[in-house]
């Protein structure tokens, strides 16, 4: 789910996030650099036309999201430095009544997508920690025109643009669903009825100009 920035009141656990999030990070994606090299592809040693810099950049975004896999969900948890400790804000970040934001260092949806851009872009792609924020920012990509990186986002009637998960390819989608999961991948997301149905389209970061 997404998360909007903490108030003033929470600025203790912000700092904690942070300090944590480093940490944390720098242990969980020790071999992203040899990742992210795999998925260059085999001409990028030389001048690569635009079409070909941003199919790189897309899969250098699922490489470290794919590298996330099996980190906590943390309500409003993650930022560019990495997995962030979270907090609780009405109901959310609770798990049968036990406030877990608050002791989990992890990611929410929106905290995934902005580290995995900002990391794989080396700091030219920073989205904002909102998902309306970041659908707003990309430009609309077609359902059959996915690729590696792009953001899918899904809406209901009673929770406008609440989720955003990152496409992996061949249908597969990594996200952080909710408190109590793990940054999991889902396997041919839009064909299964429940993402399907609340699919609101994808979008495509790039590099902010100069």
């Amino acid at each position: 789910m997404e998360s909007q920035p903490p108030s003033p009141d929470q600025a203790s656990g912000v700092g904690r996030r942070r300090m944590l999030g480093l940490a944390l990070g720098a242990g969980l994606v020790p071999a992203l650099t040899t990742a992210a090299q795999s998925a260059q592809p085999a001409h990028a040693a030389g001048p690569s036309a635009p079409a070909d810099r941003s199919a790189a950049l897309g899969l250098r975004v699922a490489a470290v999201a794919t590298a996330q896999i099996g980190v906590p969900y943390a309500w409003g948890g993650g930022d560019r430095l990495g997995p962030g400790l979270g907090f609780c804000d009405g109901e959310n970040g609770y798990l049968n009544g036990v406030c877990l934001g608050e002791s989990t260092v992890g990611f929410d949806c929106s905290g995934l997508s902005l580290y995995c851009w900002y990391r794989a872009s080396h700091g030219t792609v920073e989205l904002g920690h909102y998902t309306v924020a970041q659908f707003n920012l990309g430009a609309p990509v077609d359902r059959d025109a996915l690729a590696p990186g792009d953001l899918l986002f899904f809406s209901r009637p009673d929770a406008p643009l609440h989720h955003v998960g990152i496409y992996a390819g061949d249908g597969a989608m990594i996200h952080a669903e909710r408190t109590g999961t793990l940054v999991a991948q889902v396997e041919q997301v839009l064909d299964l009825p429940r993402w399907a149905g609340e699919f609101a389209g994808a979008r495509r970061p790039g590099p902010h100009p100069a």
